[in-house]
């Protein structure tokens, strides 16, 4: 029987164990993450990993909808926007185009930095003056 890898072991702890609002970021962090890697897959014409950085974006963002609460109107609005981020992430997986990528990371960039400033608020912590998220591959 294999060891399972400590660093997976990790992650799963941080994840099992995170706050409700720092889980919403991670899925951001890893949509963001993983349309860099598309884009850069697209870049060096590695078609499959493009494809499978793609699908991961999607299957992020089809997480991030089943946590909307339809109690709040925000929640009808934010499912209608991750609905065209899926729509527009099938349509760059169809025509291999960065362009719609970039327009995806750009989307969820906003929605990260959003999401962080209501968190720090609620928490009272003034967050620094940022320009966007960096978030590595």
């Amino acid at each position: 029987m294999a060891l399972p890898n400590p660093y997976q072991q990790y992650r799963s702890q941080q994840i099992n164990t995170a706050p409700k609002d720092k889980l919403l970021l991670m899925l951001y962090d890893g949509g963001i993450r993983f349309c860099n890697q598309a884009k850069k897959a697209l870049q060096e014409k590695k078609i499959e990993d493009a494809h499978n950085s793609i699908t991961r974006v999607q299957a992020i963002i089809e997480e991030l909808m089943n946590t909307l609460d339809f109690d709040y109107e925000i929640s009808h609005n934010l499912n209608a926007l991750y609905d065209y981020m899926l729509n527009r992430l099938v349509e760059a997986n169809t025509k291999k185009d960065g362009a719609i990528i970039d327009e995806v990371m750009g989307l969820l960039k906003d929605l990260r930095q959003t999401f962080a400033q209501a968190v720090a608020l609620a928490r009272g912590v003034k967050l620094p003056e940022a320009g966007g998220v960096d978030v590595k591959e």
